[in-house]
């Protein structure tokens, strides 16, 4: 029996550029002719591995989940609840970016814009994000429990406020706005944080007063 012809392309290779681009113009804002460039194949090929362009999309999404939640599941193991959560948001300033990488968050930029055509994509990114704020809630739940934050903490609103935020950043950070500037909105958002300092947070706060 024949075989088919091999690959000339790295599918790997292909999928991480289709994730960049869907990354930094969202799921409307790419079109085929964009992703064929960028990923350097044919229409043909792009179809023949990924399927069109929605499910291409979807198997972006599922590469950059599996990246982004193993870097997420490293931050929120820590004991410490506040200085878990702050390396959260920081995620989303794009300070710790690597060059190249774009800013924010492809689960919530990747469909701030979509047409009723694309409800089926902005329905599964909902869900996606609905799936790692339960996670989050989970995580929040585990401090308290531990005495990390106070007994009376409403865990799901504080995740909700912690997403809320987050989100704030992504837009931001996709509008323009420089790291450094939403490091600072995050500095903020950690001065009312339920979560008992550190011994080290509260010595550079006594060598700084």
């Amino acid at each position: 029996m024949a075989r088919g012809r091999p690959r000339e392309f790295d599918a790997d290779e292909a999928l991480d550029k289709a994730v960049l681009l869907f990354w930094r113009q969202g799921y409307e804002g790419t079109s085929l002719a964009d992703l064929i460039a960028a990923m350097g194949i044919t229409k043909p090929s792009l179809y023949a591995a990924f399927g069109n362009k929605e499910e291409l999309f979807k198997k972006a999404v599922d590469r950059y989940a599996e990246r982004r939640i193993a870097f997420l599941d490293k931050i929120l193991s820590q004991p410490s609840s506040r200085c878990a959560i702050k390396g959260f948001l920081t995620m989303f300033t794009g300070a710790e970016a690597p060059d190249g990488t774009p800013c924010g968050c492809l689960m919530v930029q990747g469909a701030l814009v979509c047409s009723p055509e694309g409800e089926s994509v902005k329905d599964d990114l909902l869900s996606r994000r609905m799936s790692n704020a339960k996670r989050l809630c989970e995580r929040l739940e585990q401090w308290k429990a531990a005495g990390d934050l106070p007994p009376d903490t409403d865990t799901e609103s504080l995740g909700r406020y912690v997403i809320t935020v987050a989100n704030g950043l992504v837009v931001q950070a996709t509008g323009g706005a420089k790291p450094e500037q939403l490091k600072a909105v995050v500095e903020q958002f950690m001065e009312s944080w339920p979560g008992a300092r550190s011994q080290a947070e509260t010595a550079t706060e006594i060598r700084a007063a």
